[in-house]
C-alpha cells in the first residue's frame, strides 16, 4: 500500500470521527430535553463516544449490507432538532433502510418520517421499585437510570432488599458499580449511608430493607402509584404477588419470571396488547420464552408449524450450585462450573401462552453449560409448507430490519462469532443465519440471546408501555 493511500484511509477516518463528533451533542441534546433516544437499528447512541457512533455505522453493514452514512445520520438529528420531535425513539439505521426504498431524497424523506414518529416513551413521571436486586435486578437498574433522559418518563426511586448485614448499603452499590459480564457502570455512583441511598448518574435511589412486601410504605420516601418490578422469583403467583399491592404508593406489579395460574405471560411484540390500563399484575416470561417467541410467530405466520422441538443451551444460572452440593431440583446440585447439565424447562409450553396457535405443538429440554451469559435456542420445525434456507434468512433478516418485531428479532450471519459476542444484546433473540438448515418442509433455526440483557431489554420495554398507561 502507497503513503497516498494510508494518508486518504486515515483522512476519510478523521472525517468520519469529526461528523460522529458533530452529532453527539445533538443526540445527547435530544435526549435530555425530548426525551429521544436515539440507535442505529437497536443499539443506543446515548452516552456513547464518538469511536462508538462510527462503529456502530460500520457495524450496520452486517444487517444493510453497506456502512451507514454518518452524513445523512447528522442531517436526520438536525432534522429532529428542528422539529422538536419527543418522547420518541430514533432508529437511524431502520430511517436509512426505509429511505433507500424510496424515490425521495434523504433529506425529504427523512423530514416526512421524523415529522410523524409516534410517542413512544413515557412523558410523565412514572415511580419504578425493585423488589429484589439480583442479576436482574441490577441490569434493569442500569437500564432505568441510562434512559432517564430529562427525568419526565421512568424513574428508579428505589429498591428493596433484605439486609445481610453491615456494610450492605457499600457492597450492593459495588455490585452495580461492577460486573464481571456486563463491565463497569457507565458513570458516577455515591452512597449516602445517612440516608440510606445509592445516588447513580444523579438518580436518587432509596435502599429499603424488607422481607414483607405488604408492609412497606412507600410513600415515606415520597414515592406514589409506583410500578413494582418483582425480580426475586419468590412469588409467582397472584396470591403471592398481590402482597406488593397492599403496600402503600403500588399501583401495579411485574414480575421478571413466568407467572402460574392464570397470570398473563406477557412477551413484549407478541401479546402485550394483553396490557391493559386494568392489568395490577403482569408477568414477563422467561428469558427463553421471550427469545423463541417472536422466531417462532413469524414462521408459523409465513409457513405454518405443525410440530417441533426446542433445545436450549442455556448458561448456568444463581440457582445452580458452584460445587456439587444439595439442590431440590434434580442435577441441578451439580457443579455448574464443571458440567453440562440436562434438566426442564418450561419455555416450550409457555409459548402457547403467548401465541395459543401453538398449542402442544412443542416440545423442549434444556441444556445448561459452563458459561456465565449468553444463551442458544435451538428451533427443530416441521412446517406445512416448503422452505428454502436462503429465502427463510432473508425475510427473517428483513423482519430484524423493517418488521412489527424488529426490536425483538436480530440477525447475524458472520462465520466467527460466538456466544460472547452477544453479551449486551437489547434484542430478545439473534437468529444465526449462517446455521439455518431448510430441507423440505424441515427446519433447525439457531437463535442466540443474552438471557441477562436482551431479557431485562424485554422486561423495560413492558414497563414502558405500562408507564404510559398509569403516569
Amino acid at each position: 500500500m502507497t503513503d497516498d493511500s494510508c494518508n486518504e484511509a486515515h483522512k476519510t477516518w478523521l472525517s468520519k470521527v469529526a461528523t460522529a463528533e458533530e452529532s453527539i451533542p445533538l443526540i445527547g441534546r435530544l435526549y435530555r430535553e425530548r426525551n429521544v433516544v436515539t440507535s442505529v437499528f437497536g443499539r443506543t447512541l446515548v452516552n456513547t463516544s464518538a469511536i462508538d457512533v462510527v462503529k456502530a455505522h460500520r457495524w450496520a453493514r452486517r444487517i444493510a449490507d453497506e456502512e451507514l452514512s454518518l452524513s445523512n445520520s447528522l442531517l436526520a438529528l438536525q432534522i429532529a432538532d428542528e422539529l422538536g420531535v419527543q418522547d420518541t425513539s430514533l432508529d437511524l439505521g431502520a430511517l436509512a433502510a426505509e429511505a433507500s426504498d424510496s424515490e425521495k431524497d434523504f433529506a425529504s424523506f427523512a423530514r416526512t418520517v421524523i415529522g410523524d414518529l409516534e410517542e413512544t416513551q413515557p412523558h410523565n413521571p412514572q415511580d419504578i421499585v425493585l423488589y429484589g436486586f439480583g442479576r436482574i435486578g441490577r441490569l434493569l437498574a442500569r437500564i432505568l437510570i441510562a434512559h432517564q433522559g430529562s427525568g419526565t418518563g421512568m424513574r428508579l426511586r428505589a429498591i428493596v432488599v433484605r439486609n445481610a448485614g453491615p456494610n450492605d448499603l457499600t457492597k450492593r452499590a459495588s455490585l452495580l458499580r461492577r460486573d464481571s459480564v456486563h463491565g463497569a457502570f457507565e458513570g458516577t455512583i455515591e452512597v449516602d449511608e445517612a440516608g440510606s441511598a445509592i445516588i447513580a448518574n444523579g438518580t436518587r435511589i432509596q435502599v429499603i430493607y424488607s422481607s414483607d412486601p405488604s408492609t412497606v410504605d412507600y410513600t415515606d420516601y415520597g414515592i406514589d402509584n409506583a410500578i413494582v418490578v418483582d425480580n426475586t422469583g419468590r412469588w409467582r403467583d397472584e396470591a403471592g404477588l398481590e402482597q406488593h399491592l397492599q403496600a402503600n404508593g403500588v399501583s401495579r406489579v411485574v414480575l421478571t419470571a413466568p407467572g402460574k395460574g392464570g397470570l398473563p405471560n406477557v412477551v413484549f411484540g407478541i401479546n402485550h396488547d394483553e396490557v391493559t390500563p386494568e392489568s395490577r399484575i403482569v408477568t414477563a416470561a422467561s428469558c427463553t420464552t421471550n427469545a423463541i417467541t417472536p422466531v417462532l410467530k413469524v414462521i408459523n405466520e409465513w409457513y405454518g408449524i405443525e410440530y417441533g422441538h426446542v433445545e436450549t443451551v442455556h448458561s448456568y444460572t444463581n440457582d445452580q450450585n458452584l460445587i456439587d452440593n444439595y439442590h431440590k431440583g434434580d442435577r441441578r446440585g451439580r457443579s455448574a462450573a464443571l458440567n453440562m447439565v440436562l434438566t426442564e424447562t418450561g419455555a416450550a409450553k409457555a409459548v402457547a401462552k403467548a401465541l395459543p396457535e401453538l398449542e402442544g405443538k412443542l416440545t423442549g429440554n434444556a441444556i445448561r453449560v459452563p458459561t456465565p451469559d449468553v444463551s442458544m435456542a435451538i428451533l427443530n420445525l416441521t412446517l406445512k409448507k416448503p422452505v428454502d434456507r436462503g429465502t427463510i434468512n432473508n425475510e427473517i433478516r428483513q423482519e430484524s430490519l423493517t418488521g412489527d418485531l424488529s426490536s425483538q428479532i436480530d440477525y447475524i450471519d458472520s462465520p466467527e462469532v460466538v456466544s460472547t459476542d452477544f453479551v449486551g444484546s437489547n434484542r430478545a433473540g439473534i437468529v444465526d443465519g449462517l446455521a439455518t438448515i431448510a430441507t423440505d418442509n424441515h427446519l433447525v433455526m439457531y437463535v442466540w440471546y443474552d438471557n441477562e440483557f436482551g431479557y431485562s431489554s424485554q422486561v423495560i420495554r413492558v414497563l414502558e408501555l405500562m408507564a404510559k398507561q398509569t403516569a
